[in-house]
């Protein structure tokens, strides 16, 4: 049936009466300070009034979530390796089952990375330009077994990005694992090794979303693989190598993104990318990391790579608590501000005030509120498992993961940055819209709508105090109370 001008008015004013008199069924989960870890929780009455308000609009959408997630390291498949199969299977039902996190969009690397037992790659004879000798046998050992025994927990599966730390050695300019640039004379042989991953993880039947053309292009300071690109020197790789060839060769459907890195420098990168349509064909969007400011998520950076390519992806790649030993079975130090990052030390004075200690739970919780509501479409985390050192990691740059396991005694600690990743991963569908909404609360809120119709809403409450706070959507209200320290996920489910 086509609909026209008045007859669209009409259609509309009907849908949107049709869903003022709906009725809603509304649940809650909380985590807390006070020891809740996403549990569910009573609400307030209907007929209760609070005068701070959040209105909801799904009439207002957004952009459409692809997913949350971790990432497959060699670090937290070696220690999963080591576990008991119980607990293996306890860590991965907790990530990727209906009653988990139900990850849905996660990540690995090509050749190794800090996260990784020592260094190698998947192709080690110098000038071997037709890469005779590629072999995947390294990621057959620990990688690909736990990515397939996740795929058994996750009923709707979950995609894939793949991202390289560096080339092989002698594809570089410096012939070292660290630093330098790829040898113009290797392009060709570098994306033929893209297809050659490709290739061989298809022979498992792990299939891959996405990919990003290199980790940290600007470079880490010199410390554990890297493999540098000027945004020129990247838009030119994939314009004129890398999408041409992925393709010709079958894999025209994996989503390039280009940068990877911290969003300070977001604006010079998405310039360079999206100057014109030529330059950014084969580009999917851009890929950005957390790390740079303890404080900031730089949401003038995320709107600005947003207004400069609106129909393309914004996929927050990498976060942690870096720089950090993690703290063992103590719920209560995740809340407070005792954390530090990699700048703490030895950052500038000038730069000083980008490092103050931050709250493990907040720095998770506003970062994913904040990119959801500046045009974010994906939220990846970095190791979804490591041990009580924080590796193993062959450079010792020690970090926090969300699960922390002691291997020796196959102990397992699920700390609070879990279940703050799992207020989003398991109630925000892939496809979701995000939706918009007033608040008049001193609460950071986002708000989006599933596929089925449901509306989450995602509240933090920073304050040492308890507040409530009224939830109105197409004329129904509901109250809530949310406890100090606390971040709450409310569902509304439409009745029957």
């Amino acid at each position: 049936m086509k609909l026209k001008g008045v007859h669209i008015l009409v259609y509309i004013a009907i849908q949107f009466s049709m869903a003022q008199n709906k009725s809603w069924e509304v649940t809650a989960w909380e985590t807390s300070a006070q020891g809740k870890l996403l549990q569910k929780k009573e609400l307030v009455l209907e007929n209760t009034q609070s005068s701070a308000v959040i209105r909801l609009e799904p009439q207002i959408k957004f952009q459409k979530i692809v997913g949350f997630g971790g990432a497959f390291t060699e670090s937290t498949t070696y220690l999963l390796s080591k576990l008991s199969a119980q607990n293996r299977a306890k860590i991965l039902e907790l990530y990727f089952s209906e009653s988990g996190a139900k990850y849905s969009l996660c990540r690995t690397h090509i050749n190794s990375c800090d996260f990784s037992l020592n260094h190698y790659a998947y192709a080690n004879t110098p000038n071997d330009v037709d890469l005779k000798d590629f072999s995947i046998a390294r990621d057959e050992e620990t990688i690909i077994p736990t990515i397939k025994e996740a795929q058994k927990y996750s009923k709707n599966g979950f995609k894939l990005i793949a991202s390289p730390w560096t080339a092989p050695i002698w594809m570089k300019d410096n012939n070292a694992w660290v630093g330098g640039k790829l040898k113009k004379e290797y392009y060709k042989t570098w994306t033929l090794y893209f297809q050659k991953y490709f290739d061989a993880y298809k022979k498992h039947n792990i299939n891959f979303w996405g990919l990003t053309v290199e980790n940290e292009p600007n470079g880490n300071g010199n410390n554990w693989e890297s493999m540098l690109y000027s945004p020129e020197e990247m838009t030119d790789f994939v314009q004129n190598y890398l999408g041409p060839h992925l393709e010709k060769n079958h894999y025209k459907d994996i989503q390039i993104l280009g940068y990877d890195q911290n969003r300070a420098d977001l604006k010079k990168w998405v310039d360079v990318m999206f100057q014109s349509e030529k330059t950014s064909k084969y580009f999917a969007g851009t890929a950005v990391h957390w790390y740079e400011s303890t404080y900031d998520y730089f949401p003038e950076a995320l709107e600005y790579a947003h207004s400069k390519s609106p129909n393309k992806y914004l996929i927050q790649t990498e976060a942690c608590i870096d720089a950090e030993v993690p703290v063992w079975k103590d719920d209560n130090w995740y809340w407070q501000p005792h954390a530090t990052d990699w700048g703490f030390d030895w950052a500038s004075e000038q730069e000083k005030y980008l490092h103050p200690k931050y709250v493990p739970v907040y720095r998770y919780a506003e970062d994913i509120i904040g990119c959801l509501n500046h045009w974010v479409n994906g939220w990846v985390d970095w190791n979804m498992v490591l041990d009580k050192q924080g590796g193993p990691n062959w450079f010792k740059n020690w970090c926090i993961a969300p699960i922390i396991v002691d291997a020796e005694k196959d102990e397992v600690y699920t700390t609070p940055l879990y279940y703050i990743m799992a207020h989003f991963s398991k109630f925000i569908e892939p496809n979701a819209h995000r939706i918009g909404f007033s608040n008049t609360a001193n609460l950071q809120v986002t708000a989006l709508e599933n596929p089925n119709g449901s509306v989450v809403v995602i509240v933090l409450n920073k304050e040492s105090n308890k507040q409530e706070v009224q939830l109105q959507l197409h004329g129904f209200s509901k109250v809530v109370e949310l406890a100090p320290q606390s971040i709450q996920t409310i569902v509304f489910n439409a009745k029957q």
